[in-house]
């Protein structure tokens, strides 16, 4: 038997894997343009 949809849920949930991936992205291009410039990148801010 097929479960009832949660499309409300099922949104969030994919909102926030792509704001997870938009972030991890903007962190490597950020640590990425530090390298190039010769800085030290900044330990990257745990928000657990």
């Amino acid at each position: 038997m097929a479960r009832k949809p949660n499309y409300s849920f099922e949104r969030q949930e994919r909102e926030r894997a792509e704001a997870r991936k938009a972030a991890e992205k903007a962190a490597a291009k950020a640590e990425k343009r530090a390298a190039a410039r010769g800085e030290r990148p900044e330990p990257p801010a745990d928000e657990g």
